[in-house]
């Protein structure tokens, strides 16, 4: 993939074709208010469950970006009838009529693979690449394969694809070795047209696994344990059409959150899912910042959040999630004192780091799994290159510090999570804008 994209840009240079550029004119405190769209995570894997219904399914609040568009476009190749309008998708997977995947939007984003557990569930049958995304680490299918295989289905070994069936799913008890997020909403999925009970151990608690259930439910599916991490899973003979509103994205949340703290700003974040942010507070209120909340909004008022974070250890839900890692470091960049953080779920999570640098920023790793970093007096504007969606967010972070104007290429990155991080920022004050170079 990563070669992929290096030819792309090399293709581009040597043709003359314009880019996308973030510009930012930095070094000011934000202030100002930004609501929050629909979950990424949230919404697409409840687009994927709609292939379990036969029928007319609505999703409101589903965010705008080049996730979902992805994905919709490949429920479509399927057979499914797609329509979006506005913030709402409707979708009617009564005439999915293949569960053979297209290679290229499988590549495009990794998120394709959570139409394992539904397309076995729907189909019995599944064939697919390998799913792409963003370069952070190997992220393995097997835990989703060892679990699934419990449930009667059959893998054909394939180093560039992933080739399986069933003759019928079957309910099983499963552990899981790790928590994953993704095996566990394909065990989900795959379990609620079952035959019989299936009982899953060690299972995900992240708030999109909970919404989930709670969708599937709603449709008609048999599953407790709900937010907990023992699901047990009662299969169905069918599953009924639903109207769903999508929870608003947390990541997103955090990153604005963080926006505001790397600038010594003081933001509102309205329709911000506070209970989910709890480990993200908690390390601002350690930095020194003032939190309060007030109806549907979070308010951070982030004029003393100078202090550094000595240790911090990334970790499944409620732990502090990877996702907001890289922007946390950005912001530590500039903290008075060191920071060290360590990354548990993806190994190769630090690819900012040379970005800051060009910045000023003195930070190194250790072993491929901690950063440390010491906090200098100021970040200098520089032009960086955005290589994975949350790295490329952060670097915006990074670049609302520096005094003057920093540029930012490989916009797609961000585009695949965030509806329009520059309106948005533009919103809680900062001087930004997306320009075509």
């Amino acid at each position: 993939m990563a070669d992929r994209h290096m030819l792309y840009i090399s293709m581009q240079i040597e043709s003359g074709c314009h880019m996308d550029c973030i510009h930012i004119h930095g070094g000011k405190p934000l202030e100002g208010e930004a609501a929050v769209q629909g979950s990424k995570n949230g919404a697409l894997v409840l687009v994927t469950a709609t292939v379990l219904i036969k029928g007319q399914t609505v999703l409101y609040n589903c965010p705008q970006i080049t996730d979902m568009d992805e994905m919709l476009g490949l429920l479509k190749t399927l057979g499914c009838r797609v329509k979006r309008e506005g913030v709402a998708v409707i979708i009617d997977a009564s005439s999915l009529h293949t569960s053979d995947c297209p290679a290229k939007q499988v590549r495009a984003m990794r998120s394709s693979v959570m139409l394992l557990g539904p397309l076995l569930g729907r189909c019995g049958s599944v064939s697919m690449e390998r799913p792409g995304g963003c370069m952070i680490g190997k992220r393995p299918v097997d835990i989703h394969e060892t679990a699934l295989t419990c449930m009667g289905v059959r893998f054909r070994k394939d180093e560039k694809q992933i080739l399986a069936e069933t003759e019928g799913l079957k309910g099983a008890e499963i552990c899981l070795p790790f928590p994953s997020v993704g095996a566990t909403e394909n065990v989900l999925m795959a379990a609620v047209l079952a035959e019989g009970t299936t009982v899953l151990y060690n299972a995900a608690q992240e708030p999109e696994i909970t919404q989930l259930c709670h969708f599937l439910n709603e449709a008609g599916a048999k599953i407790t344990g709900v937010g907990t991490n023992c699901l047990t899973i009662s299969g169905v003979v069918k599953l009924q059409p639903v109207t769903f509103t999508v929870m608003p994205d947390r990541i997103v949340a955090g990153t604005y959150l963080l926006a505001g703290a790397a600038t010594r700003g003081i933001v509102t974040v309205k329709n911000a899912p506070v209970r989910q942010l709890t480990s993200l507070l908690d390390v601002l209120r350690k930095m020194g910042a003032v939190v309060r909340y007030e109806e549907n909004a979070v308010v951070l008022d982030a004029a003393r959040a100078g202090k550094p974070v000595p240790y911090l250890r990334t970790a499944v839900y409620p732990g502090f999630p990877t996702d907001l890692q890289s922007m946390l470091a950005a912001v530590l960049t500039r903290a008075e004192g060191s920071s060290a953080i360590e990354e548990t779920i993806f190994e190769d999570r630090f690819k900012i780091v040379r970005e800051l640098q060009k910045m000023g920023a003195d930070l190194k790793v250790e072993n491929n799994r901690k950063l440390r970093i010491y906090g200098v007096t100021k970040l200098y504007p520089a032009r960086l290159t955005a290589c994975e969606l949350r790295g490329g967010a952060a670097l915006v972070v990074a670049a609302l510090m520096a005094e003057g104007e920093s540029k930012i290429t490989g916009c797609d990155y961000i585009r695949r999570g965030y509806e329009d991080i520059c309106r948005d920022l533009r919103l809680l004050g900062a001087d930004v804008e997306e320009k075509r170079e």
